[in-house]
């Protein structure tokens, strides 16, 4: 079997890269981050009308008609950029969702006893059944201003996702056709941007480290920082591989573990990435603190590395 990307998905990923790099790179981001800025609704329809939450629609239904593999890759781009706002959520909804598909909705999630990322400025929510296991749960629509109307925000380590705490139980309504795999898909979606966030680390490690010198040498060839840097790519290459595999599998076992590594290495990456800037990387002006943070927000969400743990352990038995 040949997992090598094909022509067509590489210039997906091309294309995708070149559209957040010209609507979300690195100057528009910290011009969000510095001015408060939410989720931009002007980008939410261009990413619409790119395809990327009709991605795995059918055609005949207005969609891309493209499958699971193609959408990691979307989301790993994603993830590599920082771009914000409810993207899994929305990608998941369209179709049922009126609008979602088109970027016209942004629509929320709301995981039973977890803070609800972007409730103020979503259209629509999407209810999670109160599994807290892949195979264990459905999803629902639920009408969103009497769930705001009740929350209360609550501080959030990631200055680019809001939080907001749900303490009464909501009253969603009839279960979304094949809402039972919709923890799995946003599961992998969420490693997929893990994926892209570790690799991207990964990438500001090595070229700071080329560039950075002292005692007249570049700091990447001292040792220490070679191992720092090796490691940090074997734990991306090691995730990229457990997210594609499971893409195509689609497999509920197969996507914990992927998950679990993608967590592990966005993570560990981003600290790594930090301790080769040494004291700079702690600075506001440095963008290494906002991947760890999304990447600590991150794995707690969808599939907690708890519940992956057990789907895993499940599965041995």
């Amino acid at each position: 079997m040949d997992f090598q990307l094909s022509d067509d998905q590489r210039a997906l990923r091309a294309g995708v890269r070149e559209l957040l790099a010209g609507r979300f790179g690195r100057d528009r981001m910290r011009a969000a981050l510095d001015d408060g800025t939410g989720v931009d609704r002007a980008l939410w329809r261009e990413l619409g009308e790119a395809g990327f939450f009709a991605l795995r629609l059918p055609e005949a239904e207005g969609g891309v008609g493209l499958g699971l593999p193609e959408a990691v890759l979307l989301f790993e781009e994603a993830g590599r950029s920082l771009l914000p706002g409810p993207l899994i959520a929305t990608h998941l909804a369209a179709g049922p969702v009126k609008g979602a598909a088109q970027g016209e909705t942004v629509v929320a999630v709301l995981d039973p006893g977890q803070p609800v990322a972007h409730l103020g400025e979503a259209d629509a929510l999407l209810v999670l059944g109160p599994g807290n296991g892949p195979r264990e749960s459905g999803a629902a629509p639920a009408d969103v201003t009497p769930v705001r109307d009740a929350a209360t925000p609550v501080r959030s380590m990631d200055p680019f996702t809001p939080l907001w705490r749900v303490a009464d139980p909501v009253e969603a309504g009839e279960p979304l056709p094949g809402g039972g795999r919709l923890r799995d898909e946003g599961a992998l979606l969420a490693a997929a941007e893990q994926l892209g966030s570790a690799a991207r680390t990964t990438e500001m490690a090595v070229q700071h480290a080329g560039e950075r010198e002292q005692f007249g040498s570049p700091i990447g060839s001292f040792q220490a920082v070679k191992h720092l840097c090796a490691g940090m790519l074997v734990r991306a290459e090691l995730a990229r591989c457990a997210v594609y595999a499971a893409a195509v599998t689609a497999d509920p076992v197969e996507i914990a573990g992927a998950k679990l590594l993608a967590d592990d290495a966005a993570v560990r990456n981003a600290r790594d990435c930090l301790q080769v800037h040494g004291g700079m990387g702690f600075t506001w002006e440095a963008d290494v603190h906002l991947h760890l943070k999304r990447a600590w927000l991150r794995s707690g969400q969808w599939l907690t590395a708890a519940a992956a743990e057990e789907v895993l352990a499940g599965d041995l038995c």
